[in-house]
């Protein structure tokens, strides 16, 4: 996968301090590190991913976003070849590029298109390993796509396909927030807004995951502005 930028150091670290502590571990042992030290390994780096994109989506002034989306997309990259077979950093580096396509004004038409072709493929081989990952984010990555880009010829947008979609992250999770939020998007977007309401205000009920304070929070910040604009219909 090409890289659209070089991350910055403080991320080159982020990604590169488990994978060392793994390394001296292994050292020390004289032999490869135990199934519990590569577990730890993988669980900071997915940890760090996240962290990224809360930074990025939510604590960010709008003019760096683009650049940060760009730079997360090439950590979660390093990631996915360290943890093959593995769900989440495919997620979050199509999560990423998705991210980067939708930055107005930043990048050109052709880049953009590249962005959602080359995201669409990371959720869908997300999905072929696990779809249930992240609260179903892989579902809800490529059913936004789908009702966001712009249709067959110009691109593969599909309405319909789009809703089909997010309602089978809503199945797997019909109490996570991203789920019904995103679906509740989706039905505002598609011109029906009353039926986005009940959706919205269950993303609105849910509590605050641990862990997630800076996610979640921001999350609720779009479905108050969201559940807005429905009143201003």
């Amino acid at each position: 996968m090409n890289r659209f930028s070089a991350p910055p150091a403080c991320g080159i670290r982020r990604v590169l301090a488990p994978i060392i502590a793994w390394v001296a571990m292994a050292l020390a042992a004289g032999s490869p590190a135990p199934a519990w030290a590569q577990a730890q390994r993988d669980s900071d780096l997915l940890v760090n991913l996240r962290h990224d994109w809360e930074v990025a989506r939510y604590q960010s002034p709008p003019g760096d976003r683009e650049r940060l989306f760009a730079a997360l997309a090439g950590r979660a990259h390093t990631v996915a070849d360290l943890m093959p077979g593995r769900a989440e950093p495919l997620v979050w580096e199509g999560m990423a590029m998705s991210a980067q396509a939708e930055e107005e004004g930043l990048l050109g038409v052709w880049t953009k298109y590249q962005l959602t072709h080359k995201a669409k493929a990371l959720f869908e081989a997300a999905i072929r390993i696990n779809g249930d990952v992240l609260d179903g984010a892989a579902y809800i990555g490529l059913g936004m796509l789908y009702y966001k880009v712009p249709r067959w010829p110009m691109s593969f947008g599909d309405l319909a396909k789009g809703g089909e979609l997010l309602q089978k992250a809503l199945a797997l999770h019909p109490g996570s927030i991203d789920p019904n939020y995103s679906y509740g998007e989706y039905l505002f977007e598609t011109r029906r807004a009353d039926q986005a309401v009940s959706y919205l205000q269950k993303a609105l009920q849910i509590p605050i995951r641990s862990g997630y304070q800076v996610a979640d929070t921001g999350r609720r910040e779009e479905i108050r502005a969201l559940l807005n604009q429905v009143k201003e219909r």
